[in-house]
């Protein structure tokens, strides 16, 4: 198991489960990979959650939305495989500690399905359960390449060490969970050079190292084309907090720096990330007033504009020409910018840009004329790359002429095919999930026989 994140961690653990044996390697010196970084959203559709709250889902509809954000680019049969686990996978988690204490539509939904957990609280319960269980972990441990048996069949890896190198023989197969690569500039440079204009984001240990082994063995590519990092990070986010704020799915507009909006803030933020990248500076600043400051929850990631308030990032006025003037922004053009979006919620006018609602289709849009008004500046993010490899219903990597790559598997953001050409919050978590499972159980099968 090459990798500790979500995606790591769960196949890791499942594997145990069903019987094997499990060495689990983790490049840096902590566990947890880009998901300890994250902001814990799971998706996952006819949950206790969604019932509590009297939210009808189905898989029929999640598949819609799936299919829509990602423009019908997704693989379906790895959607549908998805979407047959995701409930088992939602109850596993459940067993093993996740406690979803939030229920939210977000990006690339048209229902609540975006469910929050203490994300680095169930990684380490799901560490914890697989060395209970026989598991071995292995931190500083960086695979650099994959051995093969004279038949063509992985069966190994090849590790670098501080004091030289190793070699771990798997009978079973070898997973990649190894993430996406945010943080390599080089593969970035070949499939996305846009993407360096925004702000590096995710593991330190993401630059790509499980899908530059597997494309040397032939590995299939899908979604390249699709990178894009996520709208809505301060220009000063650190490593330490995971910053990103979505008060235009709330009742905010962007703004650019000319004072003027460039886009439907309806959108997934993976696409609002690719139209903020084109702008100047490559800033967006969110305005919104105090009817959308009240709707701030505290602790609750893409909601917690009190928190952001605290450390100065939230900026507040008692007009919008003072907060033009605070975020330098021409006052005049930003009036206008306000007058205009209010005519299009009055029903005067249409959206030149086609909003219609704030998420995906969903909520009636608000507003913007209660003081204190507020100015959010923020930045595209690229925390994830949501492309790579490619791999069958089964979690086996298949070549670029969709054979199988026989004893290679992969999971979470090291894979391609499943998002297509957009992001839905809290797919990257629960997809990592799903196929962590799956691998677990295709692995034990192919042991039984």
């Amino acid at each position: 198991m090459v990798g500790s994140g979500i995606a790591g961690q769960v196949a890791a653990l499942s594997a145990v489960e069903h019987g094997l044996s499990v060495l689990l390697l983790e490049k840096t010196d902590r566990l947890g990979g880009s998901s300890a970084m994250s902001g814990g959203w799971f998706a996952f559709s006819g949950t206790d959650e969604q019932a509590a709250k009297g939210v009808r889902d189905s898989c029929g509809q999640f598949f819609d939305d799936l299919l829509s954000v990602g423009n019908q680019e997704n693989d379906v049969a790895l959607v549908e495989t998805f979407l047959t686990y995701q409930s088992d996978t939602y109850n596993w988690l459940k067993g093993h500690g996740a406690k979803f204490g939030e229920l939210s539509i977000s990006s690339g939904q048209s229902i609540s399905r975006s469910h929050l957990t203490a994300i680095t609280t169930l990684l380490s319960n799901l560490q914890d359960r697989f060395l209970e269980g026989g598991g071995d972990t292995r931190l500083e441990h960086r695979v650099t390449r994959l051995t093969r048996d004279p038949d063509g069949r992985v069966s190994g890896v090849v590790v670098e060490l501080p004091d030289g190198g190793c070699e771990f023989r798997a009978r079973a197969g070898v997973v990649l969970a190894t993430g996406g690569f945010s943080r390599g500039t080089d593969l970035l440079k070949i499939f996305a050079p846009e993407q360096l204009a925004a702000m590096p984001y995710g593991a330190t240990g993401n630059t790509g190292d499980g899908l530059r082994m597997a494309w040397k063995l032939g590995a299939g590519l899908a979604d390249m084309s699709h990178v894009s990092g996520s709208y809505g990070s301060h220009p000063e986010t650190g490593e330490d907090f995971h910053e990103l704020l979505t008060a235009y799915y709330l009742g905010a507009v962007v703004v650019n720096q000319a004072g003027r909006r460039f886009t439907d803030e309806s959108q997934d933020y993976k696409t609002l990330g690719a139209e903020v990248l084109k702008q100047s500076g490559g800033l967006g600043i969110q305005i919104f007033d105090s009817r959308v400051r009240a709707m701030s929850r505290p602790g609750v990631p893409l909601k917690d504009i009190d928190a952001l308030e605290d450390i100065g990032h939230v900026h507040r006025a008692r007009s919008l020409r003072e907060l033009a003037e605070i975020v330098r922004i021409p006052p005049e053009a930003l009036q206008e910018t306000i007058d205009r979006y209010n005519e299009v919620v009055s029903g005067i006018r249409s959206d030149e840009l086609g909003r219609k609602s704030l998420c995906n289709g969903v909520g009636d849009l608000i507003l913007i004329d209660a003081p204190p008004f507020f100015a959010y500046p923020a930045r595209t993010l690229l925390t994830t790359t949501y492309c790579g490899i490619t791999i069958n219903p089964q979690g086996l990597v298949t070549d670029v002429d969709g054979a199988v790559i026989d004893g290679l598997f992969a999971a979470g953001e090291v894979t391609g095919g499943f998002h297509g050409a957009a992001y839905m919050t809290g797919t990257s978590l629960s997809k990592g999930a799903v196929f962590g499972r799956v691998i677990a159980q295709t692995a034990a099968s192919q042991i039984d026989a």
